[in-house]
């Protein structure tokens, strides 16, 4: 390993945050309409259970990340364009933060493994800041081309 470079096994995120990135993927798809999307609908095209995703949608909507209509029309949209939203976004809406370690915060971790940790945390922070989801609407355009 290489003075000054820390090497990490993995950063794994949880389910629920999958979910939620699809769900808005997904509404992302159709936000061009500006029509609402049913949940059971959503929950199908994202493969996605539909009673885990309603409790997803609920902390989206508390973020002003997607929005509900009532009635028979009803369902779920993007309360804002896909480039507007960022994986961050997502991310906060779901757990709070984008990335947390607790020796962050702990006086008794070796100083240098706190700087690290840190560090890591601005880079995930800025990368997923980066990401938004026009940016991934965009990206599944290229593989749906067709060739001969």
């Amino acid at each position: 390993m290489r003075r000054g470079f820390l090497r990490f096994a993995a950063l794994k995120l949880s389910v629920k945050s999958d979910y939620a990135a699809r769900a808005v993927l997904g509404l992302a798809k159709h936000f061009h309409t500006g029509k609402a999307l049913r949940c059971d609908d959503l929950a199908a095209e994202q493969n996605i259970p539909s009673n885990y995703l309603i409790q997803i949608l609920i902390e989206l909507k508390s973020q002003q990340i997607v929005k509900s209509v009532r009635g028979k029309d009803g369902g779920y949209l993007l309360a804002r364009p896909p480039g507007e939203i960022s994986m961050a976004d997502i991310l906060r809406a779901v757990h709070g933060e984008v990335f947390d370690s607790p020796a962050i915060n702990d006086p008794q971790c070796a100083a240098e493994l706190r700087d690290a940790w840190k560090k890591l945390r601005e880079t995930v922070e800025s990368a997923a800041v980066e990401l938004n989801f026009q940016q991934l609407l965009e990206a599944s355009k290229g593989e749906q081309m067709y060739y001969i």
